[in-house]
């Protein structure tokens, strides 16, 4: 299938039949990418209904595309369509306000402590500051993960979709400035501690499940949900 000709059939003639076929050629991306994130939100939203909200991002990419950028569609729809489940997601308001409390209650003790103490702090030392033993603290990582996942896939898509944008539009001072908050994010993920990092980088850059990166690291899938959660409460400490 030609499918320069079809995307210069919708863009220049805004032609149905071709928006139809171009969203027949993409559905697998919304599949992709609704499949990877039930993995973490399953137990909460199903996953016909994140397949359903990706859509929406799949629209809004190919109606937003233009083909004169120096982007790949497949790269820049990607992001689009896990923005438009993220959204969804913060929308439902699935998150009781308990548990948003208890999230901004663990932000702000590891918040507090690195900067006081200049290095990671352990997970007894954040416990204490909480007033609670080591086994509750690791409940409460389990009841914040969701939220603190929507959260940084939230500044994640964001920063992709600012950089992708600015580097397609060659403007010098923006490439820069998409750049530096990509290294800024770089340079704070660098400094959690080791398995923390691991995390990170194999569920963001490599997309790996909980199930492959427990059986990479040799741990449970609860200990990863944990060790997600922590990172990213660090890293919402720095990047504040």
């Amino acid at each position: 299938m030609d499918y320069l000709s079809l995307w210069q059939k919708y863009k220049k003639n805004n032609d149905t039949d071709a928006k139809h076929r171009l969203i027949e050629t993409y559905i697998e991306l919304v599949k992709i990418v609704a499949g990877r994130l039930s993995t973490t939100y399953g137990s909460n939203v199903e996953y016909e209904d994140l397949v359903s909200y990706g859509v929406f991002g799949l629209l809004d990419a190919i109606e937003k595309f233009e083909l004169d950028k120096n982007v790949k569609f497949e790269t820049y729809a990607q992001i689009r369509i896990r923005g438009a489940i993220v959204d969804h997601l913060r929308s439902l308001d699935w998150i009781p306000r308990s548990i948003r409390q208890k999230a901004k209650e663990v932000d702000a003790v590891f918040r507090r402590l690195e900067n006081n103490f200049g290095r990671s702090v352990t997970d007894k030392e954040v416990a204490a500051e909480l007033g609670v033993g080591l086994k509750e603290f690791y409940t409460i990582l389990q009841q914040i993960h969701n939220l603190n996942v929507v959260s940084l896939e939230e500044q994640l898509t964001e920063t992709n979709i600012k950089t992708i944008s600015d580097e397609a539009d060659n403007i010098p001072e923006n490439i820069v400035c998409g750049k530096e908050i990509k290294d800024v994010l770089k340079n704070t993920i660098d400094q959690l501690p080791e398995r923390e990092r691991q995390v990170i980088s194999l569920y963001y850059y490599e997309e790996l499940t909980y199930k492959e990166i427990g059986a990479i690291l040799n741990i449970s899938e609860s200990r990863v949900s944990q060790l997600h959660s922590k990172a990213i409460s660090r890293l919402k400490g720095k990047l504040a």
